[in-house]
């Protein structure tokens, strides 16, 4: 799995680091969010979808 966010959409909404904090972050001054693990194992696939189904703004893209 790939987590791919869209630096251009990201709003920073934080949606994403609340569902999934191994593979998203988002620090005091970040306009978007970090992606800490671009390929994050299988076993966070179901909190990875969580954050992209939570966000707001549609940022987050998972490809296989």
């Amino acid at each position: 799995m790939k987590v791919i966010v869209d630096l251009d959409v990201c709003e920073a909404y934080g949606q994403c680091v609340l569902q999934a904090p191994q593979v998203f972050d988002l620090g005091d001054d970040d306009e978007v969010v970090t992606v800490l693990d671009a390929d994050p194992d299988d076993a966070l696939r179901e909190r990875v979808e969580a954050a992209a189904d939570a966000c707001p703004v549609d940022a987050i893209r998972i490809a296989d």
